[in-house]
């Protein structure tokens, strides 16, 4: 096991600033598994700078779990860290050991999937349903979806599975983009971004709100003038609000037709997610990036708090678990729209949804992946957009892989990027 501290220093021009995260520099805890049989798995937690470090050596404390082991048991593996009863105390199930599992969780399907000679979404895809199921930790689920149930759902798109593995690598899966919309960008900026959105083919964009309701208006004001009065505008507050602000200032911009808004509140508020949605009906509600784990993402559900869930590929404890959120939305007929605005998350989630298309739910209608064009300069096989839909990727592996170069480039403290006095 290798692991690297990478940082990329996206606070000097404000990418992926918001009301909440006002200078983030996007970062990996980025971990590498070599085999004796030549392939390598890639895997990374993502963080936005300070702590990554610390996100990098709770990824280190996993090496006895994995080194020496055999791969192809994927669900025994993963079993085996989240039901370690001392990384539990730790958690259980949540926070920077969560995050590190997912890491290396993520690498090992990496590394499972190069070995097939398969990209993972495919491989997942054409692996049959009671294969799936195994990979699955059902403890705490069963009252909301049981292991019966979830066979029944992937069952029942079996048929058809080989014309939607056609359809995908024909047409791609529909993106949206949150590009134009960072807080930091100035309304000039957010004009133009706009207008390329569109130009891009892309058919939703998200804006960031939080910080001042009367720049909100403004800025919500300009990318209407620009998308017309029927283009989908999600909003996203990034968890700025408490229940009773949420609902005032989400229905101070309803004349501006919300598509949703995203991260209202704190992501461990069930009962507060519920209340918003009852409070700004008819506007949807959306989260998931910062859910810990499938155990709050079925409150969520149960209580009809939310109307789209957002996966995140690199928090909760990786492809597995996010195999029984796919699952659990599927069951309460809620779909499944992941965040994706970070390094490498695009590259990883849209796997995720494209196997969910194939083998869980049989459709892509009222469903989108986040977008957000930066640093995938940076990765082996990069996504690619064309007309505003993630092309279907064709290598190997989960997409995780960071060129060399790039990781040594970024290394924290001492890579190059950092060399001029730098921050992060």
């Amino acid at each position: 096991m290798e692991t690297h501290d990478v940082r990329f220093p996206t606070s000097r021009e404000l990418d992926g600033s918001d009301a909440m995260n006002p200078d983030p520099d996007y970062s990996a805890a980025y971990v590498v598994l070599k085999t004796d049989d030549g392939f390598e798995g890639h895997g990374f937690a993502f963080t936005i700078g300070r702590g990554n470090d610390i996100q990098t050596t709770a990824i280190s404390a996993l090496e006895p779990y994995v080194i020496g082991k055999d791969v192809e048991d994927l669900g025994a593996l993963y079993r085996d860290m989240v039901g370690d009863s001392q990384l539990r105390w730790l958690g259980p199930e949540k926070g920077v050991m969560h995050m590190a599992i997912s890491a290396v969780v993520n690498a090992l399907w990496d590394l499972k999937a190069k070995r097939a000679g398969r990209p993972l979404w495919r491989l997942l895809a054409e692996m049959s349903p009671e294969e799936i199921v195994e990979l699955i930790d059902f403890r705490y689920l069963s009252d909301a979806l049981t292991k019966d149930e979830a066979l029944e759902i992937l069952k029942r798109q079996e048929a058809g599975k080989g014309e939607r593995i056609e359809r995908l690598i024909q047409e791609g899966y529909p993106a949206y983009t949150t590009s134009p919309g960072w807080l930091g960008y100035d309304d000039e900026k957010l004009r133009r971004l706009c207008k390329e959105a569109l130009e891009q083919g892309f058919g939703q964009i998200k804006l960031k709100v939080g910080a001042d309701l009367e720049d909100d208006r403004r800025r919500f004001r300009v990318a209407r003038e620009v998308c017309g009065p029927d283009f989908p505008i999600a909003i996203d507050a990034n968890q700025r609000w408490d229940v009773g602000s949420a609902i005032e200032w989400v229905n101070a911009l309803r004349e501006f037709r919300p598509h949703w808004v995203e991260e209202p509140t704190s992501p461990d508020d069930v009962l507060g997610h519920a209340a918003i949605a009852r409070g700004i009906d008819p506007v949807p509600v959306a989260t998931g990036e910062h859910v810990q784990n499938r155990i709050v993402f079925k409150q969520l559900l149960q209580a009809e708090a939310i109307s789209y869930v957002q996966i995140d590929s690199a928090r909760v404890g990786g492809v597995n678990e996010n195999l029984a959120i796919l699952l659990l939305a599927a069951k309460f007929g809620v779909p499944v729209c992941p965040h994706a605005g970070g390094v490498g998350l695009c590259e990883l989630v849209q796997h995720l949804s494209m196997f969910d298309y194939v083998a869980v739910t049989g459709t892509m209608d009222g469903r989108v992946i986040e977008y957000v064009d930066h640093l995938h300069e940076h990765f082996v096989d990069p996504v690619v957009i064309r007309d505003g839909r993630y092309v279907t990727p064709s290598l190997p592996g989960f997409s995780a892989q960071m060129h060399a170069e790039s990781i040594a480039a970024h290394t924290f403290p001492g890579g190059e990027v950092w060399r001029d006095g730098g921050t992060a």
